[in-house]
């Protein structure tokens, strides 16, 4: 956001006495103080389809943006939605049916939606501005990695990989069901997780790939990290579609983005699966070494995959 905005950043509306986190930083929510102690911390995410399912693409739109929140260790508690339909192209039926899909995770995630807007657009797109509750104190950013601290991943890669392959309609239908229940499951548990076990630093892994989000979480903290490629869970299909070459564009761009500051001793797949832009990923934590076996036993589907290091390069081995 911060390269969108260019020199508007300084802008006085984008600070406030009161503004614990906002744009200067790479969080994956903004946090605003209530001077009661607690906060509220405010995230939004819209995207076009990434599967084919009406109901699927509304509810891991929900997911997504719910993660942000979570990430943060912070509760969701309302959430507006946001439609843009191509009303003289596809029917308001099926905006109904995405919309069904969005409200049944907001459900399970205990959030109400309060509201929303819709639009007239060329293409659809959907998603939702979501906003939770955090004790001021308990707050947990990108920023507070130390070195020796274990890195743990909640889902697993390959996500980006899987929809490129569903939209050329190229994926076998059994790793596509799977992919959209990885997509759609919620980061709460993890979330949760992040205080129970003293959690330094977590992020949730989505359109940067693990890489890019791992590299901003270093920057952030002031460290520097290794990630063990053997120990990265990857969706089992994911690398013979890589392989197929179902490869798209943004996480092309990841990949580049990430040349100047990766040091690799693994071959060229292994770091596209580690660019590889995910919706509704999982989330990235930085744990002290001695919390991590019982983060990973609380997390089902949890993996330790490196650690951070006082030395600021971020190696891949």
């Amino acid at each position: 956001m911060a390269q969108v905005l260019g020199p508007v950043q300084n802008h006085p509306a984008f600070s406030h006495p009161d503004l614990l986190i906002g744009i200067g930083t790479s969080d994956d929510a903004g946090v605003y103080a209530l001077g009661d102690g607690r906060a509220l911390v405010q995230t939004v995410d819209i995207f076009t389809p990434v599967v084919d399912g009406a109901t699927d693409w509304g509810r891991i739109a929900a997911a997504n943006a719910l993660s942000d929140i979570y990430a943060m260790g912070a509760t969701p508690l309302t959430a507006l939605q946001y439609l843009g339909w191509p009303r003289d192209v596809l029917p308001f039926d099926l905006a109904s049916v995405v919309i069904r899909g969005g409200m049944d995770v907001m459900e399970e995630a205990s959030c109400t939606v309060v509201g929303g807007h819709s639009i007239d657009s060329p293409e659809p797109t959907y998603g939702f501005a979501v906003t939770g509750v955090a004790d001021s104190d308990r707050l947990v950013s990108n920023s507070g990695g130390q070195p020796d601290d274990v890195l743990i991943l909640t889902k697993p890669l390959g996500l980006g990989v899987i929809t490129t392959a569903i939209k050329r309609e190229k994926c076998p239908s059994d790793l596509a069901d799977e992919a959209i229940e990885t997509m759609v499951m919620l980061n709460a548990v993890a979330g949760a997780a992040l205080h129970d076990h003293n959690a330094r630093a977590a992020t949730d892994v989505t359109g940067f790939g693990l890489l890019g989000h791992l590299r901003e979480m270093c920057q952030e903290s002031g460290v520097g990290a290794i990630v063990e490629f053997d120990r990265v869970p990857i969706m089992e299909g994911a690398a013979d579609l890589l392989a197929e070459g179902m490869w798209a564009g943004g996480s092309q761009r990841n990949l580049e983005s990430l040349e100047p500051d990766v040091e690799s001793s693994v071959g060229n797949d292994p770091l596209r699966l580690l660019a590889d832009a995910q919706t509704s990923g999982g989330l990235l934590v930085a744990i002290p070494e001695e919390s991590a076996e019982n983060y990973v036993q609380a997390v089902p589907g949890s993996s330790v995959i490196g650690r951070l290091t006082s030395e600021k390069t971020l190696k891949v081995i």
